[in-house]
């Protein structure tokens, strides 16, 4: 059996008289991922009384059972979660930040404006402003003549329909790069990244159909997330505790390796990859972080290296780059409780500087309002929350 050990960080750990009701499953799930779920399955196996709790979780449809009998989230869950998550964030926020992201020219989709457009070929009918574009007929023609029938008709063209002005809504495709490292278990950087993941989830689904979203977590690799996962994701455990590290790992054996480094540069090679198949008018890669990176790609081989080197750094500042000159804006979202001072906090503004993006500074516990800010309102300039 293998064991992994972490710093305490105080808390309980939740007992089953406190497990029942969906906000606390939740709280459990996103907390301790597949551990929770594991947790309750021996609650089945402990006694009748343990059992019926998670029973009627199952009967519920928040739980149910795979082919083996082990428990696992359901898509009702999972949309209920997102959705608790999106309404605490929202909670919390401004007013101001709440309403949606716009372009600044009129098009569209949007509320309408004061204000008409000449019509264009192509522009939907249902937004025909009818009294103007009969002043602009009448303009042209003079009054209405009656016809051989006895009746008066305003002679129309093409050239007199106007149509309402709207305010211009965008599509936006986001790829969200969540560091998994070993160190994003400490206070509560990983649970709240998660948090606010699930949440511009259901923002997306249910505010801006026309955006697409897709997750991508780093470590020593990267991979996709599918949504019904992130509740459970978890950051990788650290395996080893030497002062320096130099590896050099095929990248076919790469989950062989120790996990916890942080391989941003991997990480933004998918996230390319994601938005080159996505159609948004525009694109954005928003990164949660605590670290500047530790690993990175050569050829074939991937480079694990602590404490960090100018080679990862270097390799993780070309890929963004080369995003931002696909078209790409780039978003920092640094966590920095207990790193002020520290050499990333420089490898954050040399990305900035090169890709002109844009840098929140912040803690955990302000990381929600943080990233919806940015998505909400594409903030340009660079902050510090919190701090």
């Amino acid at each position: 059996m293998q064991y992994f050990y972490g710093e305490f960080d105080g808390d309980e750990f939740p007992t089953q008289d406190k497990l029942f009701g969906f906000d606390k499953l939740m709280e459990f799930i996103l907390q301790h991922g597949e551990q929770a779920l594991q947790a309750m399955e021996q609650l089945m196996k402990d006694g009748e009384e343990d059992a019926e709790i998670v029973e009627k979780l199952i009967q519920e449809g928040l739980l149910e059972k795979d082919g083996q009998g082990r428990l696992r989230l359901t898509p009702r869950a999972v949309n209920r979660m997102q959705l608790k998550a999106l309404q605490e964030i929202f909670q919390n926020m401004r007013q101001g930040m709440r309403e949606g992201h716009t372009s600044s020219t009129p098009g569209v989709g949007g509320e309408r404006l004061e204000g008409t457009r000449p019509y264009q070929y192509g522009d939907p009918i249902h937004e025909l402003d009818i009294h103007q574009t009969m002043h602009t007929a009448l303009q042209r023609t003079g009054l209405p003549q009656k016809d051989e029938y006895g009746r008066f008709r305003i002679r129309f063209s093409e050239r007199d329909l106007e149509l309402h002005l709207q305010e211009g809504v965008t599509s936006c495709s986001t790829v969200v790069l969540l560091d998994m490292s070993g160190s994003m278990m400490r206070f509560g950087r990983f649970y709240a990244a998660k948090k606010v993941a699930m949440a511009m989830q259901q923002l997306v689904n249910s505010r801006f159909p026309q955006d697409t979203i897709d997750f991508v977590g780093f470590y020593s690799g990267a991979s996709m997330v599918p949504q019904a996962a992130l509740p459970l994701l978890m950051p990788k455990p650290v395996t080893i505790f030497d002062y320096s590290v130099r590896m050099r790992v095929p990248i076919a054996k790469l989950a062989q390796a120790p996990q916890h480094f942080t391989n941003l540069h991997m990480g933004l090679q998918l996230a390319r990859k994601v938005l080159k198949r996505r159609g948004g008018e525009n694109r954005q890669i928003l990164i949660i972080t605590d670290g500047q990176p530790t690993a990175h790609v050569e050829g074939q081989y991937v480079y694990l290296i602590y404490p960090p080197d100018n080679r990862s750094t270097m390799a993780t500042l070309k890929e963004a780059h080369l995003a931002n000159q696909e078209g790409c804006r780039i978003a920092t979202f640094a966590l920095i409780e207990d790193y002020w001072g520290m050499d990333w906090v420089s490898f954050v503004e040399q990305m900035n500087k090169l890709t002109k993006g844009i840098a929140f500074y912040t803690s955990a516990i302000e990381l929600a309002g943080c990233i919806m800010e940015s998505y909400l309102t594409g903030r340009k300039k660079k902050t510090y929350i919190g701090t």
